[in-house]
């Protein structure tokens, strides 16, 4: 249920193993939703097994540097995901739109015999059939009514406002942002007013810090909107090219080609299963973008999960001890890394205290300048560190061993 990129590959693994799947999604063809646009080397490792790493390595921008400035004095630290080159294959930040990825699923599973595609189906409850039925239903509403669906499990990968999360009634603790985020998209090359940037940019600031990249298709800025700032306002050109003028410190106007305004949540939901439902993505855990990792951690969810059902519904292996060391290690690592480095990079950059800037600011040098704690840190950015610490979809006395030896 949901067919953005966590939820098309989900689909697009299952199908891999030869599992019959459904895709069930409310919009009545895919979305071209620009919110996500980086992909780290543990991720492209994981799509590499579904084969689909080649086509977006193809169309992607391969970023292999990436720099922490301060918006007054410019530089404050640059890391270099080359140095990962003898243990990954793609040492750097592919950034490309998530649209591409779901397109490129898209034309593969609309003709794979296997796959079933609801598009245009709103999913209005879901629930297990208990012990007798050995399964799910999944209530849809479409132009001609509402219908029922039945199978064996069913995947959440619906999003921040997930009707399978609210229909199980899973709590989803957590905190909203007091500000916004605003992105906008511009053709123009901020190298161009900007010298010595790279193509992804974290800059701190105390009053408005941004977060600059560049994709295959366009340079995108990210700014918070106060929340005295209503939509309206925060969306007119005059303040999209107001906020522009002042990053490029330039009179010049802007094309801008796509803007989004959201709210950014810190959240998780209290479990990842309930039977035989399970949450993904988004649906699971929400996060500051950040660091890039919402969109990566969720497709580690969809292969840590899938791995596992082949594994069950091949009869290799029993359900409950499978989806619960799914429901667990995937909730750890939420914690543990979503959550906790992309509230430690946003605080880091939107810090307002003199003495605690300096502070961050010293430690990131530090940090680039050494080369063991570089590649620490570019290993725990890149998704290389979760995935070598607890696998994705092992088997679960490995997944146990490893949780346990984490937690010590």
């Amino acid at each position: 249920m949901g067919a953005g990129p966590v939820g098309m590959t989900a689909a697009a693994s299952l199908a891999h193993a030869g599992i019959e799947t459904v895709i069930v999604e409310r919009t009545p063809e895919p979305q071209t939703d620009w919110r996500a646009s980086t992909f780290h080397a543990g991720t492209l490792q994981l799509l590499e097994t579904i084969d689909i790493t080649p086509a977006m390595l193809a169309e992607g921008l391969r970023v292999p540097r990436y720099q922490f400035r301060d918006r007054r004095e410019g530089l404050i630290a640059e890391f270099d995901l080359t140095v990962l080159a003898d243990e990954t294959p793609f040492p750097f930040r592919l950034q490309l739109n998530q649209q591409r990825l779901v397109a490129l699923l898209w034309d593969r599973l609309k003709s794979d015999p296997r796959v079933t595609l609801r598009f245009g189906a709103e999913v209005r409850s879901v629930r297990n059939t208990g012990e007798d039925g050995g399964g799910v239903e999944v209530v849809v509403r479409t132009a001609t009514g509402e219908e029922t669906l039945k199978g064996a499990y069913a995947i959440g990968a619906d999003g921040a406002g997930s009707t399978v999360r609210k229909s199980l009634g899973m709590p989803f603790e957590g905190f909203t942002y007091e500000e916004r985020f605003l992105i906008a998209s511009t053709p123009w090359d901020m190298r161009t007013f900007l010298p010595g940037i790279a193509e992804v940019n974290y800059i701190s600031d105390p009053e408005e810090w941004l977060f600059i990249l560049r994709t295959p298709d366009a340079w995108r800025v990210l700014w918070p909107v106060p929340a005295d700032v209503d939509d309206t306002a925060a969306l007119s050109d005059g303040e999209i090219q107001r906020h522009f003028r002042g990053v490029a410190q330039t009179a010049d106007e802007f094309p801008i080609i796509d803007t989004q305004l959201y709210r950014v949540h810190q959240r998780v939901a209290e479990s990842f299963r309930a039977g035989r439902v399970m949450l993904i993505g988004d649906a699971a855990h929400l996060n500051s973008p950040v660091g890039g990792v919402g969109l990566n951690s969720g497709i580690h969810d969809a292969f840590d999960l899938t791995r596992r059902l082949e594994r069950i519904l091949l009869g290799a292996a029993d359900e409950d001890p499978e989806l619960d060391a799914f429901a667990e290690v995937r909730r750890q690592v939420a914690v543990q890394y979503v959550q906790a480095d992309t509230q430690r990079n946003t605080d880091r950059l939107r810090e307002k205290d003199p003495e605690l800037r300096r502070r961050s600011e010293r430690e990131l040098k530090e940090i680039a300048a050494t080369p063991a704690r570089a590649r620490q840190w570019l290993r725990r950015v890149s998704l290389l560190e979760s995935v070598q610490k607890y696998g994705i979809g092992l088997p679960p006395d490995e997944t146990l061993r490893r949780l346990a030896a984490a937690a010590t």
